[in-house]
């Protein structure tokens, strides 16, 4: 009987011991998985982060990252052939509205450096604005491939006032999908300027025989 018992234990002993053996080796297995996938995953966001390293530094070589004058209506031409994404802002120095909306661009250039934001003398470029149809200053024209998508026009669609925030202008800008908007598209930034510090004053001024509208809180078309 006690030989029975002994043959059983070491029965059982041998089973148990082989069981814990091939859990042991299961268990190696999905280490050496988790391992590997691991390493791989490491090795997807290691190359995405030279690619995108790789694209900015290409952007950069194109003159994203900073908000840029160019001098004449022919550089416009191949400042857009040169990036999907593109903000020119139409400008004259008499206009007041278009050096707050300069001060809102620079910031935007450097934080979305997938966009070249660039501007150009309404003065310098007769061609380009009776092309685009720009007949209120300032206006920033959105462009994407080569293509003109968008309009922004005045101040209108920035709250109607001097002190829209960049944020603002941002989720503009979103809405065109001509950045990168990380923000909510279906609800523009809370409005907390204050209100009623707006142009009534229209200028014209002819541009070699046309006349531009400056943008005013009563007139923006």
């Amino acid at each position: 009987m006690a030989n029975q018992m002994e043959i059983i234990t070491k029965v059982l002993e041998q089973s148990a011991k082989l069981v814990e053996e091939q859990v042991d080796a299961q268990l190696s297995k999905l280490n050496e998985m988790e391992e590997d996938e691991l390493e791989r995953l490491k090795e997807r966001r290691l190359e995405a982060l030279k690619k995108a390293q790789k694209q900015k530094q290409e952007w950069l070589s194109k003159g994203h990252g900073e908000y840029r004058e160019i001098p004449s209506e022919k550089d416009f031409f191949e400042e857009v052939k040169q990036s999907k994404n593109v903000i020119c802002h139409f400008y004259r120095d008499s206009t007041f509205r278009c050096k707050i909306l300069d001060k809102h661009l620079a910031i935007l250039a450097k934080k979305h450096v997938e966009t070249k934001f660039i501007k150009l003398n309404v003065e310098k470029a007769p061609f380009l604005t009776e092309r685009l149809r720009i007949k209120v200053i300032p206006t920033l024209a959105l462009l994407i491939d080569g293509k003109t998508k968008d309009y922004v026009v005045g101040f209108t669609d920035l709250g109607n006032t001097d002190e829209f925030s960049t944020e603002m202008l941002e989720w503009r800008l979103g809405c065109a999908d001509v950045i990168n908007y990380s923000g909510n598209l279906m609800e523009p930034p809370t409005m907390t300027q204050r209100s009623g510090s707006k142009f009534t004053k229209v200028e014209k001024k002819t541009i070699r025989g046309r006349g531009y509208d400056s943008d005013s809180g009563s007139e923006d078309d």
